[in-house]
């Protein structure tokens, strides 16, 4: 298992640490044989900066970050069987922007002609930001903000060859800059994936748009895992929606006029109308899956929210593997991002004080993990559910009781309808 580090596109590394990560997801269970595999790839501005100046330049590269990963995952096929392992047998993990980087890794076989370098992938909470065309204005405008906080724009070398003259903190220092200009505001963290025309040509919702349940999609992996966690939108919207008075830069309120604000920063290209089918689906008052009703603001914009960038992404994902898809929804409170982790990431006390939740999730991933099968080990008695096939129309759900088995015909709804509106909102 090839397993990508989170942080919004704008931090981390591979993991360093002992026991490192994912490894009470190896240690639950003796059945199940894995190798992890802990790259580094590059991040923020210098692994994903936008921009026609860098589509022009013959030297530079768009995505490099996805490159980097695209290369780690050749080595494994070169080289993984001197470590034991089976190249034959490849999947690739990750949670939050790890898992964005599973999504653009499993999206780049619908663009490529050659043989997947890997089986089966699992997105824990894919973060799957908007994802415009490289020279789009959105995306433009990020490579011009850089070349305006490094002084470069008027630099008779270029934008480009100055920005590449450049130290490497002082362009730490401006991506930080960028990546901070719309973490509330709109809701969006700026560095993210492009299409960049030959890595990436398409954006996931139209690669996946003819793909049914259980599979027969245009991305040629055989088995295909999304998790989300029930409440993990609230972790990217600003917190002054659940105040009756305004907080925040900029300030909002848990007034309606203050959600219709953040919605329309949220989807700048919608129409009036598209608003309003919006709000409609997403009612003042209204449920989901396993929110029996909700009625606050906060609540409403953290489900929207949740559904664009992280369940929709996790849910279309699954449906387009070749063979078969699964999707899971965590619940345990406060089941926001990350929640979950503790799990499955680092070595801690929930392990032996839930082995319920413990041998029921972490057995599951292993059993994915070694044979593309949550189900093929299943460590959890008969009473407990296993993950259903997304044919069946259900997700597999973890709540602090256990393990059930809850029917998605209100998410697929609510994802055919982002689908359906790609054009002003590219996911």
């Amino acid at each position: 298992m090839v397993v990508f580090f989170g942080g919004g596109f704008i931090q981390g590394g591979g993991s360093q640490a002992i026991p490192p990560s994912a490894y009470p997801v190896l240690n639950v269970s003796s059945q199940n044989d894995i190798i992890f595999v802990y790259p580094n790839y590059r991040v923020n501005v210098f692994g994903l900066l936008p921009g026609k100046e860098i589509a022009e330049d013959a030297d530079s590269d768009l995505n490099p970050g996805l490159l980097d990963q695209k290369a780690v995952l050749k080595w494994v096929n070169s080289y993984i069987e001197e470590f034991g392992g089976d190249k034959g047998n490849v999947g690739i993990w990750g949670q939050s922007a790890g898992a964005g980087s599973v999504v653009a890794q499993v999206l780049s076989t619908a663009s490529s002609s050659s043989p997947p370098l890997f089986n089966h992938a699992l997105a824990s909470s894919p973060f799957w930001p908007k994802t415009y065309k490289y020279d789009a204005p959105e995306a433009q405008a990020i490579y011009d903000t850089m070349a305006n906080l490094t002084n470069c724009t008027d630099s008779p070398l270029g934008t480009l060859p100055c920005l590449k003259s450049l130290d490497w903190e002082t362009l730490a220092q401006a991506a930080l800059v960028v990546a901070a200009s719309h973490t509330w505001n709109t809701s969006s963290y700026t560095w993210a994936p492009v299409i960049d025309g030959s890595f990436l040509k398409t954006t996931l919702s139209q690669a996946t748009v003819n793909a049914k349940s259980g599979g027969k999609g245009s991305i040629a992996i055989e088995e295909g895992w999304g998790m989300y966690n029930a409440h993990e939108g609230q972790n990217f919207v600003p917190s002054g929606l659940q105040n009756s008075t305004s907080t925040g830069i900029p300030p909002f309120n848990s007034t309606l006029n203050s959600f219709d604000s953040w919605l329309a920063g949220f989807l700048p290209s919608f129409s009036k109308s598209q608003l309003n089918a919006v709000k409609k689906l997403y009612p003042v008052n209204g449920t989901a899956e396993t929110l029996p009703t909700y009625n606050t603001t906060f609540v409403r914009a953290g489900l929207i929210y949740r559904d664009v960038v992280l369940a929709c992404p996790a849910l279309w994902m699954s449906k387009a593997a070749s063979k078969k898809g699964y999707l899971g929804e965590y619940t345990i409170s406060p089941a926001t991002h990350g929640s979950d982790t503790g799990y499955w990431n680092q070595v801690n006390v929930l392990q032996t004080t839930q082995p319920l939740i413990y041998d029921g999730y972490a057995g599951a991933f292993a059993s994915f993990f070694a044979t593309g099968d949550p189900n093929a080990h299943k460590l959890t008695n008969a009473s407990q559910a296993g993950v259903p096939e997304l044919g069946t129309g259900k997700e597999f759900v973890i709540s602090s009781g256990g393990f059930t088995n809850v029917g998605i015909g209100e998410l697929e709804s609510r994802c055919a309808f982002w689908a359906s509106v790609a054009g002003s909102v590219p996911v």
